[in-house]
Parts: C-alpha cells; structure tokens; sequence
C-alpha cells in the first residue's frame, strides 16, 4: 500500500522551531488498479472483491484522519476513543495491505516456477521440499477460518515457514514478513465455489505470479543479511 506521508516538511518545520505542539501527521493510502486476467473466477466475484479491497482503503483514511485529533489523554484499556480507533486501523490497514499482496501474486495465467529460481530454491529448502511447501500452504488455506493463508520469512528464525491469519488480526506472527498470499475468506471464492475452499485455493496456486514472489523473495535475502551482519 502507497502512502503519502505528509511529514518531512512538519518535522523540519517541528525541528526549526523546537516545538512540541501536534502536528497532523495522518496517513492517506493511495488506491492500487489490478489486473485480474484469471478465469478461475468470475467477472462478479473480481468486482465484489475490488469494491471490498477499495473500502478498506476508505475506511483506513477515515481512521487515520480521526485519530489526529483523538483524544490521548484520557484513555484507558476497557472503554476508549482511541484504543478502538487503533483496534480497527491495525484491521483495516491489515486488510488493505493483503488484499494488495493477494492481487498482485495470483492470476498470472502463464505461471510457472524453474526449480533454478530463487523462490523453489528457499522454500525446498526450507520445507523440505517444494512438494512440502504446497501441501503445507494448503493445508494452511483450509486451516483459515475466515482470513488469509501467507508464506512468510521469519525474521526470529530466519527461515521460511506458513501461517494462517484469521480476519485480518488475529495470529500474526512476530517478525513476519509476507511473500506469498492467498485470501481464504468466504467473500473470496463462495460465489464461484460455495464450500470448496480446496479446490479455489488449488486453482489459484495454479497462477502464482512467480515473479512477483521472486521479488518479494530477494528483499527478504537482503532483510537477512542484514540481520545477520
């Protein structure tokens, strides 16, 4: 997700005159276009799903604007403004975000993945096997409850491994950092599949963008050299 973050000029402006007084520093995400060429789901399903993805959008703008003016000093764990405030920024910020990886790693129509390619090499390595891997994130996607199933580097341990997100907040790992996402909500296949979330999340692998992943994958090598350093 895009922001256009307005606070260079404030914090010079902040800084030159030794102030301590807010300054709005709200964040405006910017609505990404996705090209969904895939014929596993239907012209009224992508479009469902856009609008969703765009409310998401709309709503963490509203969020982000309020919570610039939000009250912070009376707050508390059990009834505040801005506790609730943060709840549903993290959700929807979340859900904006994934639907962002999600869209842009499927519907590659000529998907395909080289055994020499950085992508099979990390996760053969790191599950055993490429076959390992798909089985696992399968198994993942019909773990879900109502949420995303994601390949992710663990930044703790350095490795590939897959998990299941419930909603959009609920199970997230610590350190994570996503390469590949599969969205596992109902609103996702129920039209096209009903139940069947095996068999959409099956068709939907089919057309990984594996060079998408890649590059995803080599900013996670560069996360861990640093790391490592």
């Amino acid at each position: 997700m895009d922001y256009l973050i307005n606070k260079n000029i404030k914090k010079v402006i902040k800084d030159t005159l030794d102030i301590d007084n807010k300054l709005n520093e709200s964040l405006v995400a910017q609505e990404k276009s996705f090209n969904l060429n895939t014929e596993f789901l239907t012209a009224r399903n992508k479009k469902n799903h856009e609008s969703l993805y765009k409310k998401y959008i709309e709503d963490f703008n509203q969020i982000s604007a309020k919570l610039d003016t939000v009250d912070k000093t009376n707050i508390n764990s059990n009834n505040s403004e801005f506790r609730s405030l943060k709840l549903d920024e993290t959700y929807n910020m979340n859900g904006a975000y994934l639907h962002e990886l999600y869209f842009s790693n499927i519907s590659d129509v000529n998907s395909e993945i080289a055994m020499d390619s950085l992508p099979y090499i990390r996760l053969a390595r790191d599950f055993g096997s490429f076959d390992n891997w798909q089985f696992d994130f399968l198994a993942c996607c019909s773990a879900a409850r109502c949420g995303w199933a994601v390949t992710y580097l663990n930044t703790y341990t350095q490795t590939y491994m897959n998990c299941f997100i419930d909603l959009h907040t609920q199970s997230v790992p610590v350190g994570f950092y996503p390469v590949i996402v599969m969205d596992v909500w109902q609103h996702a296949y129920y039209r096209d599949y009903l139940k069947d979330v095996k068999t959409y999340s099956k068709a939907m692998m089919k057309e990984l963008n594996w060079n998408v992943i890649a590059k995803r994958v080599e900013k996670a090598d560069k996360m861990l050299a640093v790391l490592r350093s």
